[in-house]
């Protein structure tokens, strides 16, 4: 085992003695077996992040213990997108499958003119005849956008991407052609579109189309001069960075939008994911301290309500969901879940995707506090939507509940869940690909 581990090992033996517990009695705490536990301290066994988080704050030590064993990026970081001289191409597959990538005019031309099909029967939307026709446009698409949302929180992303795509080509190309009164509130429009689009394509386990959606959205708003949206594209790295373990970049990506001239709720969703990413460091202060930010900047926004909302919009108290989570990855799974319990009630019931996102954080936060039968529970109750959904970052977390709950196999409620959980997380995403 690594040099790490070892060290690992001795300080939390030294620590454990000083408190004067046995590895029973820690284990007790840990909820970790007392076998598991001896071969950590004896450098046998690798320990996880979330075990030495969760040993740094039973034996209060103020983060000493969670440092020696960061978080390793489990992936390498992605490529800058690149939107210069770019056509879109859309696979969809009889079975209901779809890609999105872009190609740059040239590799069109090298495939060959038979490879992509072209049609151009009439314009993609009817070109208007004055302002007003342009502005029901507007209006329409406007009404339309809180469908998608809506049709987002009850169906896999595949199904939502490709309408959100053509939806945003359709707006961009009537920007180029209506009047002065509308020219600006097409492209803001389009962003929007875009910008959901990303966190689809990112629910679709692809990293790196959601980042070249999420970088269209920015340019898009700067076309409509909504200059706000620019840092946003570091909130949505941020996030992206820190499901792919690369904690460092996600700290650099959101102080950088937190500490920029962006709207009151840019920064507040900036600081919002660095209190995420203080928690998995294990800095409980730092954490609790850009929560507290985040909820003041947010309580300032002051956002157009003829624009819909950047960020969540079905959670109520987003800000206190988000505490729940910080106070699991901070190895307080008592208090998240706690937390949790509360926050996830004044979720609406439509809210599909919502409700399974943190229905699962929620589980994840019982099984690590000890407490298995309400895990199982809640599981129980939200895997249905988690098959409907389809989510790649849910996923993530879900394969992190079914590892926690693996520790204690032999327990009735685990074992009875354990073939609906094994059947929620067979299909294969991109990222699972990579």
């Amino acid at each position: 085992m690594s040099e790490q581990s070892h060290a690992f090992g001795q300080e939390l033996r030294r620590r454990r003695m000083v408190a004067r517990w046995s590895l029973e009695q820690l284990g007790q705490r840990v909820h970790y077996s007392k076998s598991q536990l001896s071969k950590v301290e004896r450098g046998l066994k690798r320990p996880t992040p979330e075990l030495a988080r969760l040993c740094d704050t039973h034996l209060s030590a103020d983060g000493a213990l969670a440092e020696l064993v960061p978080v390793v990026r489990s992936r390498p970081p992605l490529p800058r997108p690149v939107h210069d001289d770019e056509v879109w191409l859309m696979q969809l597959g009889k079975d209901g499958s779809s890609s999105f990538r872009p190609v740059t005019r040239r590799g069109v031309m090298t495939a060959g003119a038979a490879s992509v099909l072209t049609m151009r029967a009439g314009d993609p939307l009817p070109r208007p005849s004055a302002e007003e026709g342009a502005e029901t446009v507007v209006d329409a698409c406007r009404l339309m956008f809180d469908q998608f949302r809506r049709l987002g929180q009850a169906s896999g992303p595949a199904n939502v991407l490709p309408p959100l795509i053509a939806q945003t080509h359709s707006l961009e190309q009537l920007a180029l052609r209506t009047g002065p009164r509308t020219r600006r509130s097409l492209p803001v429009l389009a962003s929007r579109y875009a910008e959901y689009a990303g966190w689809m394509a990112q629910e679709c386990g692809d990293d790196s189309a959601a980042l070249w959606w999420t970088e269209r959205a920015v340019h898009l708003a700067n076309a409509g001069q909504d200059t706000g949206l620019a840092m946003y594209a570091h909130v949505r790295g941020s996030l992206i960075s820190l499901y792919r373990g690369d904690v460092a970049q996600a700290v650099q990506l959101a102080t950088r939008a937190l500490e920029s001239t962006a709207p009151p709720r840019v920064r507040g969703l900036a600081a919002q994911h660095l209190a995420q990413s203080k928690a998995v460091e294990g800095d409980y202060d730092a954490c609790m301290r850009s929560l507290d930010q985040a909820r003041e900047l947010l309580a300032q926004d002051a956002a157009d309500p003829g624009q819909p909302v950047l960020g969540a919009s079905h959670v109520p108290d987003v800000v206190s969901m988000f505490t729940g989570w910080c106070l699991y990855d901070l190895g307080r799974p008592r208090q998240a879940a706690e937390s949790l319990d509360i926050e996830i009630r004044r979720v609406p019931e439509h809210a599909l995707r919502t409700r399974a996102r943190y229905g699962v954080r929620r589980a994840l936060a019982h099984a690590a506090a000890g407490d298995v039968d309400q895990a199982c529970e809640v599981a129980s109750d939200i895997l249905p939507s988690v098959r409907l959904i389809r989510s790649a970052t849910v996923c993530a977390d879900l394969r992190r509940l079914s590892h926690t709950l693996g520790r204690h196999a032999r327990h009735a409620s685990v074992r009875a869940l354990t073939p609906e959980l094994t059947s929620s997380l067979a299909f294969p995403t991109a990222s699972q690909e990579d």
